[in-house]
């Protein structure tokens, strides 16, 4: 069995992620949020790219997710999207541009697709975001839920500890879980919840589930690039294989470059015109 068994498939759409579900083949998934870390992605045979809000973190240096805009978002889904052949390009609509008013949130979803490119659109939350998700849907816009620790709810939790640990809130997570396929999300995102909670809403739901800190038993996994790679060192969560030393390697290389122009060894005579 190869890496990607549906890499004789063109392009990666909802119904092929269905199809992997239905087979069992494990759904790969990482973010990007620009051109050139966009490309090596799709080259690589990656099946879904996330344009994440996680931008404001890691690419804007903000603590949390809330600061980034929706014109922040079009131009980070924009410059991935130039860059995909391949994979299905979902972009989180960021905070405060869906919740509590559905025609905010399908305005929001159709300036994604229209300016961006993008194939989907995600977002977070269960029943008290479903007008939100009808809506966006009733355009006929591609939506991924996200459940568990939502990230753009940090000041309500107030800490980014394992959700859905106790029996309440888990059965609320399965229900929400529910309420997001009854309205017609084509997957769901799960973070940092209980390995055998994501292993049964995973089973009870038909359409696939997406893990981050969810254990093994979902139907794919996700991470933030410059984590899996490396490149940020502060952000080390349980959940997180560290795949590269990018920072490391870069740091090295740019000392190096440092080293070279400082003792005017670079350019050097074959280097110069």
């Amino acid at each position: 069995m190869s890496v990607h068994q549906s890499s004789n498939v063109k392009r990666i759409t909802t119904h092929v992620l269905q199809e992997m579900k239905t087979r069992g083949e494990k759904i790969s998934m990482l973010t990007a949020y620009d051109f050139s870390m966009a490309g090596i992605l799709d080259g690589a045979g990656l099946d879904i790219i996330l344009v994440g809000d996680s931008a404001s973190n890691v690419m804007a240096g903000h603590e949390t997710t809330l600061p980034i805009t929706l014109d922040q978002m079009i131009y980070h889904a924009s410059s991935v999207v130039r860059a995909v052949k391949r994979a299905l390009v979902v972009v989180d609509i960021p905070f405060g541009s869906y919740q509590g008013n559905s025609s905010e949130a399908l305005r929001s979803a159709i300036r994604i697709m229209k300016e961006s490119g993008a194939h989907a659109v995600k977002v977070e939350g269960g029943a008290e975001i479903k007008e939100s998700v009808v809506r966006i849907l009733s355009a006929g816009v591609p939506v991924m839920g996200h459940l568990g620790l939502t990230p753009q709810s940090i000041y309500k939790f107030g800490t980014y500890t394992v959700r859905a640990k106790e029996e309440d809130e888990a059965t609320k997570l399965i229900a929400d879980a529910k309420v997001l396929e009854e309205c017609g999300c084509f997957a769901i995102t799960l973070e940092k919840i209980p390995a055998q909670l994501a292993k049964k809403v995973a089973e009870t739901v038909s359409i696939p589930v997406i893990g981050i800190g969810a254990g093994p038993y979902v139907d794919g996994q996700v991470l933030v690039v410059h984590d899996m790679l490396g490149i940020t060192q502060e952000f080390k969560p349980r959940f997180l294989r560290q795949y590269a030393d990018l920072r490391g390697i870069m740091t090295e290389a740019v000392e190096g470059y440092i080293k070279d122009v400082k003792a005017n060894d670079f350019p050097n005579e074959k280097e110069s015109y």
